[in-house]
């Protein structure tokens, strides 16, 4: 039957229906239902549009997807040995922040000195060696410019997690994300598949790596579909749930089947967090439009060539210095975050950490580090929801101080992230908890996300892209070198 037409089955009547298209590729099955209308008139359920779903894409999913799980445990092997190496940390858990509280002044601050001199010269040696490579998967996916370096990603990746082991405060994940889409970029090549496969496959390696790290398979997909592809429909988020689960799945290799913030309470509702949640949400929202405008200035204006080898020795100095009085400041902000949602801290230690961690990390990204900013804005919104809930428990006491971190944290990473379904399903999985707190988590993350779109638009990963350049047509994402 012609696409676009369908017949009224009824007994000597035959019409077209106007609003039926077809699916490409077509069902197995011809034979329409006896309503005779048409199986599109569903609209999530479109057709593959240009990225065809074709039993070769498939293949090159689950390769892509163990790929970046067994990337991913290379780079966490790399940082949880870094950090037992500076710190005598555990390989994993949540005991960096405690290691690192443990150790005297000097013994603090060295390790992040040399991670700074080494940062420094690692990174001007890398991008002076490998001029024009691309190794930023947003600008690549997003701008059709370009193409993902081999040399480039890789290198850029070993370097953010030896610095953020060193106690940098940038994200962990930016390293799995990267390479997972380089694996993706890799197979698309080696498959001769379309440019808009490739893209959807690279898309989907780079929310896959981010999973696999963090154990949240669904957040991943999640992340690949709203904010990688900006689509939810059946093509974009079936490719998505696989190459994230099974990447999470090889990950278990070395990573721990557990939630990333363990031993988290099941907090129950409580009236206050509902109207408090009303309040948060537009702070958060100012303040996310706020920080992601500083992210993009300082992104274009960062300290490049020669003297970045100065800058971000002086830049991490800074951070440990500050780091002797809060050690919550090293690293990703994971141990910071997992305090916040077990309702520990006093005022004052949650105030100084919910302004410190997101300025300590916008100084080191000035300096010309690589880095991811997902962890670093979650542990922002979680220390200040919970400064903000312990000051509302003055007014209104009765809900735990663990549940308004909880809700925070949601609102900023939706907001950051200008994505709010990924936002809650991440801090429900990153927890295993949480789910009582859905209503205000989502009204929360509403109004900030909202308030940060009427404001600017932006968000940590659009601000950061690089200064426009003359449009060109889109290219296959190939890997360069």
């Amino acid at each position: 039957m012609t696409a676009g037409r369908s017949r009224d089955r009824s007994p000597g009547r035959s019409r077209p229906v106007a609003s039926e298209r077809a699916r490409v590729p077509a069902p197995l099955l011809k034979r329409r239902l006896p309503s005779g209308r048409g199986a599109m008139l569903q609209p999530n359920v479109t057709g593959d549009g240009e990225a065809r779903l074709t039993p070769r894409f498939w293949v090159l999913v689950l390769l892509t997807a163990v790929a970046t799980g067994l990337l991913g445990d290379l780079m966490m092997l790399i940082l949880f040995s870094v950090q037992h190496l500076a710190f005598g940390a555990p390989e994993s858990g949540n005991g960096f922040t405690a290691a690192v509280a443990r150790t005297g002044a000097l013994h603090r601050m060295l390790p992040l000195l040399i991670g700074g001199v080494f940062g420094g010269v690692a990174w001007y040696l890398l991008r002076r060696l490998t001029p024009g490579r691309k190794s930023e998967i947003d600008e690549v996916l997003w701008t059709g410019e370009g193409r993902l370096s081999l040399r480039r990603s890789f290198g850029t990746a070993v370097i953010s997690e030896i610095v953020v082991g060193l106690g940098a405060s940038i994200g962990r994940e930016a390293a799995p994300k990267l390479l997972g889409g380089l694996a993706g970029n890799l197979a698309g090549e080696w498959g001769r598949l379309s440019p808009a496969q490739q893209r959807l496959l690279v898309a989907c390696g780079g929310g896959a790596g981010l999973a696999c790290v963090y154990n949240v398979p669904l957040g991943g997909a999640l992340f690949t579909a709203e904010v990688l592809l900006g689509s939810l429909n059946l093509p974009s988020i079936l490719p998505a749930l696989a190459c994230s689960g099974l990447a999470t799945l090889t990950a278990w290799l070395l990573l721990p089947q557990h939630a990333t913030y363990d031993s988290i309470p099941a907090y129950r509702l409580h009236a206050a967090l509902l109207v408090w949640a009303v309040l948060l949400g537009p702070v958060v929202g100012v303040l996310a439009a706020a920080y992601i405008r500083l992210i993009g200035w300082l992104s274009h204006h960062r300290v490049t060539g020669a003297w970045s080898m100065l800058a971000m020795p002086v830049a991490f100095a800074v951070l440990a210095g500050l780091a002797l009085k809060y050690p919550q400041l090293y690293g990703n902000g994971k141990g910071m975050a997992h305090d916040a949602f077990l309702g520990l801290g006093s005022l004052a230690l949650l105030a100084a950490l919910s302004v410190l961690k997101p300025l300590v990390t916008a100084l080191v990204l000035g300096v010309g580090a690589s880095g991811g900013l997902f962890t670093p804005v979650m542990s922002s919104g979680a220390v200040l929801g919970g400064f903000l809930g312990l000051a509302w428990t003055q007014l209104w006491p009765g809900a735990p101080i663990g549940a308004y971190a909880m809700i925070g944290a949601a609102a900023m990473i939706g907001a950051s992230m200008q994505a709010p379904l990924s936002a809650l399903a991440l801090v429900l999985e990153l927890t295993h908890s949480g789910f009582s707190l859905m209503v205000p988590m989502i009204v929360a993350t509403v109004l900030a996300t909202a308030i940060t779109r009427w404001i600017d638009g932006y968000s940590i990963y659009s601000a950061r892209i690089g200064a426009a350049r003359a449009p060109s047509p889109p290219v296959p994402l190939a890997v360069a070198d």
